[in-house]
């Protein structure tokens, strides 16, 4: 099935724009995806480095079990995180002169969806941990209810709520 968009060469429609080759729109999503990354992933190096420091400070050695599980949970989504986030530079540097970029493109976007998971899962136990020791427990999980909701509404419901209505 063709849409609208097919060019007259008989070109299926891609998400390419009008006139634009596939090779054309392979490497433009390339940039686009190597900007976003560029926006995603001082954020989570930054919360990756506070996570690190926090087992040395005095206060650490307070934290009940329940708060120890959270450190962990966080500590380990965001080290997850980072790892599938960085993974496609280093799919790009090894195979970009192999003529693979749509590989190296679809490989890279399923290594940010799960990182993207990883962080959300992170960011929340994060939320959750501090709030713990801002707060009373009730506000705590209640600021981390809100907290998951906001990330899974604005980063996975949003964007897939056009695929669902049929808009792609």
């Amino acid at each position: 099935m063709t849409t609208q968009d097919d060019d007259e060469a008989g070109r299926t429609d891609t998400g390419g724009q009008p006139g634009e080759s596939a090779k054309e729109r392979v490497d433009r999503e390339l940039i686009e995806f190597l900007n976003e990354v560029r926006v995603v992933l001082p954020g989570v190096q930054v919360l990756f480095a506070f996570l690190l420091t926090l087992p040395f400070t005095g206060k650490f050695a307070s934290l009940d079990s329940g708060q120890l599980i959270a450190y962990q949970i966080a500590f380990y989504a965001i080290a997850m995180a980072a790892v599938l986030m960085i993974s496609p530079t280093a799919l790009h540097r090894l195979r970009f002169r192999q003529g693979d970029k749509e590989y190296i493109l679809q490989a890279s976007n399923r290594m940010i969806l799960l990182g993207l998971a990883a962080l959300a899962v992170g960011m929340v136990a994060t939320v959750w941990l501090v709030s713990e020791l801002l707060f009373k427990q009730g506000t705590a999980n209640a600021i981390a209810v809100v907290a998951l909701i906001v990330v899974i509404g604005m980063w996975f419901v949003l964007p897939l709520s056009r695929r669902f209505a049929g808009r792609g």
